[in-house]
């Protein structure tokens, strides 16, 4: 009877489970749901990043050495200073030792460049990064000779097409930094003109390059969405870094009625120039404020720190990255420095978060093409030359919806808004 009872039962849990087909349990289909259902939560919701797993692997940053070249030094030049201030504050941050930096100073724009990117290998560097536009093409041949080693390169135009997988180079949207900077130079342009200043400003350019036009054109387009009627004046020193000759372009251009002046150069020349003649000024890298108390305004900024430590732990990992990479306001890699109460119109902060704000969201791009014009006309199409394969031949067209979409992921990294836009004057 029992062995009977027994078979019974057996056959009823077969017929019941077949019943059921693939179905889930009730009781687990229940707990799917309890942890796959959002809790109602007043706290903010969670990031949409993929969480991190155990199967990514640790850095071990004790594997770490870094070289950097700069092309001047640090202790004089603004923009090698910013980059090596940037150094120290990943240092400080990932907790690495002195003897994981190798720093080397003046490294001219030529083959000493490579000798020094090849020392740096040789001494046991896996990432070695230069910051000038001229010392690419040295760094692209350390890294055909030195496949184990990433080489980075600042501002540079070539990763994307030269074909080599250990070379990279990184920029950021800066000119979106300088067109709110421009908007600091607008209210402060407005505050003069109200008072019997003609609207007429001054830039202090070092070369005639992309990048140099990308930020006087950046910077003016913010001045004129403040002062639609502003003129600008740019004069060129040729050189990255001279004090005495950005001194006297800044003079220049003063005399030559100029009533505030902004800069894409170095040194502190202008800004020590500004100073002495009581004119506002609008500087590049670093806060200016205690060479010009009085005078200076603000300055726009690339902030480093986030690519270096991008690099640092992507190589700590093992793990490849980005052959051409572009930071800018969401990444912390573009920045405002500290707004000078002493020489700001009122509501300037109001102005630039107002602008900030459209920018994040989208709703405001710089280089909106119904904002400018060449030659009293609006371009509706613009070759860039975006894929430097080094033959200077403009290839692919950016302005998409009517904005010129600067460097960015979509194109490339390094600024090639070279269009001379009306309003702007090169002397």
């Amino acid at each position: 009877m029992k062995k009977l009872l027994a078979v019974l039962l057996s056959l009823a849990m077969i017929f019941a489970l077949a019943a059921c087909g693939n179905d889930t349990p009730a009781s687990t289909k229940a707990s799917e749901e309890a942890t796959t259902k959002a809790p109602e939560t007043t706290q903010a919701p969670a990031s949409t990043e993929a969480p991190a797993t155990t199967d990514a692997p640790a850095a071990n940053l004790s594997t770490i050495k870094l070289g950097f070249i700069f092309l001047h030094d640090p202790a004089s030049s603004t923009y090698d200073n910013n980059f090596y201030q940037a150094a120290l504050e990943v240092q400080k941050e990932l907790g690495l030792k002195d003897d994981q930096f190798i720093f080397k100073w003046n490294v001219p724009e030529g083959p000493e460049c490579q000798d020094t990117a090849e020392e740096m290998a040789d001494a046991g560097c896996n990432i070695v990064f230069a910051d000038s536009f001229g010392h690419e093409t040295y760094m692209i041949e350390a890294a055909k000779n030195y496949p184990n080693v990433q080489f980075c390169h600042a501002t540079g135009t070539q990763s994307r097409t030269v074909g080599v997988a250990n070379f990279h180079n990184a920029f950021a949207s800066i000119y979106e930094g300088r067109y709110l900077a421009g908007i600091a130079a607008g209210m402060k342009l407005a505050e003069l003109v109200k008072n019997g200043a003609t609207p007429k400003i001054g830039y202090v350019g070092a070369f005639p390059y992309a990048e140099v036009v990308s930020g006087f054109t950046s910077f003016f387009l913010g001045v004129k969405s403040i002062v639609p009627e502003v003129t600008m004046d740019v004069v060129y020193t040729n050189s990255w870094f001279d004090i005495a000759l950005e001194k006297e372009a800044a003079l220049k251009l003063i005399n030559d009625g100029c009533v505030l002046i902004s800069q894409h150069a170095d040194s502190e020349g202008a800004p020590k120039a500004c100073e002495e003649k009581g004119i506002p000024n609008v500087a590049y890298n670093v806060s200016t404020i205690n060479l010009g108390p009085t005078t200076a305004i603000i300055s726009s900024k690339i902030n480093w720190a986030p690519y270096y430590k991008l690099i640092i732990e992507a190589v700590a990992k093992g793990e490849t990255f980005a052959t051409d990479w572009c930071g800018n306001f969401s990444t912390g890699s573009v920045e405002l420095t500290e707004l000078n109460a002493a020489a700001a119109a009122p509501g300037t902060q109001e102005a630039i978060d107002k602008a900030m704000a459209e920018l994040k969201a989208g709703t405001l791009h710089v280089f909106d093409t119904k904002n400018w014009t060449v030659k009293g006309e609006t371009l509706k199409e613009y070759l860039a030359d975006v894929q430097d394969m080094g033959d200077f031949q403009p290839e692919t067209n950016v302005i998409i919806d009517g904005v010129f979409v600067e460097s960015g992921d979509d194109f490339r990294s390094a600024p090639y808004f070279d269009i001379r836009i009306d309003g702007i004057t090169e002397k």
